[in-house]
């Protein structure tokens, strides 16, 4: 924690002796989640994702309903049966419980997939977005929510990014290629010469996630 609050301090320091001595400091801050969540982009992947969960859940339950039907089937009638059936019988469990294991685990590591994928795609264009704001308005640093311990409620420029993404109506993942694919915002945003996002994009969909 310490060397954390050393390496904003040098930031800030760097930050100020490249800035001329009669300019300001002008800060703002961004809650990355809040907009992921919010934005319409969000809200639809969100939508998708969530109907996803469901059709895995309800087939995974089915899968396993047979599992313990077969399971209960030997424990109750096994001794009854010959040794061929039983066999047969504990055949069928083993087999259909390593399906539901290996299927449990491919539908695990799919949405998981799912969840960076569309994350990742949906914070480059939020990543966009927050640095075309930035130059236009003059910003010196924009930070993201999570990596301050405080911020002044009027420097958060998050519904503000949120709007200027809704009005970019582009395909997910594609703000700041060629131009940014899509007609400028309704905010007063330009994306004709938008800038491509920084490393930020990347970082920070590690945090975030449409599934929260």
């Amino acid at each position: 924690m310490r060397q954390r609050f050393i390496i904003i301090g040098a930031l800030l320091a760097l930050t100020t002796a490249a800035t001329p001595a009669h300019a300001q400091l002008k800060l703002a801050f961004v809650d990355v989640q809040r907009a992921l969540n919010e934005c319409d982009a969000g809200k639809r992947a969100k939508a998708d994702f969530e109907g996803r969960v469901q059709g895995l859940q309800a087939r995974l339950q089915r899968e396993q309903n047979e599992v313990q039907s077969l399971k209960d089937e030997i424990e109750k009638k096994g001794m009854l049966m010959n040794p061929d059936q039983r066999q047969n019988l504990q055949d069928q469990y083993m087999n259909k419980l390593k399906d539901f294991e290996r299927d449990y685990k491919d539908s695990r590591d799919e949405l998981q997939q799912k969840d960076n994928d569309v994350t990742s795609r949906i914070v480059h264009d939020l990543a966009a977005v927050i640095r075309t704001i930035g130059e236009r308005d003059n910003y010196t640093m924009v930070m993201e929510k999570g990596s301050i311990l405080w911020g002044a409620p009027q420097v958060d420029i998050t519904d503000q990014v949120i709007r200027a993404y809704n009005a970019t109506h582009v395909k997910i993942g594609t703000l700041g290629e060629n131009g940014g694919g899509g007609g400028a915002p309704s905010s007063g945003v330009g994306m004709a010469g938008l800038s491509q996002p920084s490393e930020f994009g990347s970082s920070v969909a590690k945090r975030s996630t449409i599934s929260k």
